[in-house]
């Protein structure tokens, strides 16, 4: 087998619809990034905030569909703390279900789809943005790396991120026994990072405190009237982009 290539792109509208374009020329485990993304996209069509040359747009994709593509966005936002921490040496935390978080203040986003029997993972995540460009678009809970430093990042960094992210979806073991049993593998892993456990949270159709993230990657919430599971849509975390 050949090895995952890593492409940068000047620009693309999404890098996840560069691959779906792309599909039939690209291999398992290939990934594109561009620092200037003209249509991105967000969970349940939410907009992804343009910001050319100042963070990375990545995405990888999965020919060989993992063992439980249905919790692919959790495994990716380990997989994208990790390298962000090998790259910057700083500690994300993950709101689940797909984002990641400095100092309690949004990163990064995770956008994973399907398509003609393959998967994709696209990862969104602020490098250079000032408080003032959130300010002006209206992203208050919102963070760069740089800003979350407080310096400058190199001119290589998105490069040398996008590398870090390929890196850790190809090597990382955790990653590895993810695509072979799914969740549960990596599961511990996850819950160590995450912030949703203990709190007051809100999802659609009711609220309660967040238990756990359970095997099958659903948010384990004691609610009015018993447990409920969650396994997608909105979720609000009391204490997390001001929701008191």
């Amino acid at each position: 087998m050949s090895e995952p290539r890593l492409t940068a792109l000047p620009e693309a509208d999404s890098t996840n619809l560069y691959c779906k374009a792309h599909l039939a020329g690209m291999g398992h485990l290939d990934a594109v990034w561009t620092t200037c993304q003209t249509a991105g996209r967000g969970r349940r069509g939410h907009a992804w905030k343009n910001a050319p040359g100042q963070a990375l747009y990545y995405t990888i994709l999965f020919k060989e569909p993992p063992a439980d593509p249905a919790c692919l966005s959790l495994a990716s936002g380990l997989a994208a703390a990790r390298a962000l921490e090998d790259c910057f040496g700083v500690e994300c935390a993950l709101k689940w279900p797909n984002d990641l978080l400095l100092g309690g203040k949004k990163v990064a986003g995770i956008l994973c789809e399907g398509f003609g029997g393959a998967f994709v993972s696209g990862i969104g995540v602020n490098l250079a943005q000032s408080e003032e460009f959130f300010a002006a678009a209206d992203l208050p809970h919102a963070v760069s790396v740089a800003g979350h430093l407080g310096r400058p990042l190199p001119p290589d960094a998105p490069a040398r991120l996008a590398a870090a992210l390929s890196r850790r979806f190809a090597e990382d073991e955790d990653m590895r026994e993810f695509y072979r049993l799914g969740f549960p593998a990596l599961r511990a892993a996850y819950l160590a990072r995450c912030v949703n456990p203990g709190r007051q949270v809100w999802f659609d159709g009711g609220e309660g405190v967040a238990e756990t993230v359970d095997d099958q990657g659903r948010l384990v919430v004691a609610a009015e009237g018993g447990a409920r599971h969650v396994f997608s849509g909105e979720v609000s975390v009391k204490g997390i982009y001001g929701r008191v």
